[in-house]
């Protein structure tokens, strides 16, 4: 793990990760923001599942960007399947009394699916921080 995660972030974290090897999209749709419709949300559980359940199965590096006092980006390294997962994020609620959670708004599988393009191709790469 690269970068300074919250506490609540890394939580958040790992439980998209957890949800998506479980392959559970009730369980990973709980997790999204109160800014993604039904819909939306519904569809983005579908399409992370389909396209990262094998990787997140095996091993996956997380690098955490900017300071995590209300939001992250975060990007996953599903390393069995090279892989790479940008996911955003964020406190949610009044005052964010909803806890972390994460943008869920990608309804199409190519969004869903495409790596970041400014983000380097391994964990840790281009001047990230190791935190351990």
């Amino acid at each position: 793990m690269f970068g300074y995660p919250s506490t609540g972030s890394l939580q958040v974290v790992q439980e998209v990760v957890w949800r998506i090897a479980d392959g559970k999209a009730g369980d990973l749709e709980k997790l999204a923001t109160s800014d993604s419709t039904d819909s939306e949300t519904r569809k983005t559980a579908a399409n992370w599942i389909k396209s990262f359940q094998k990787g997140a199965k095996g091993k996956v590096a997380a690098d955490f960007y900017d300071e995590a006092s209300e939001r992250q980006v975060v990007v996953l390294y599903f390393q069995d399947t090279h892989q790479v997962k940008e996911i955003d994020v964020r406190l949610d609620g009044l005052a964010g009394e909803d806890g972390w959670q994460v943008l869920m708004n990608e309804t199409s599988l190519k969004e869903a699916t495409g790596a970041p393009t400014w983000a380097p191709k391994e964990p840790g790469g281009n001047g990230s921080v190791s935190t351990g």
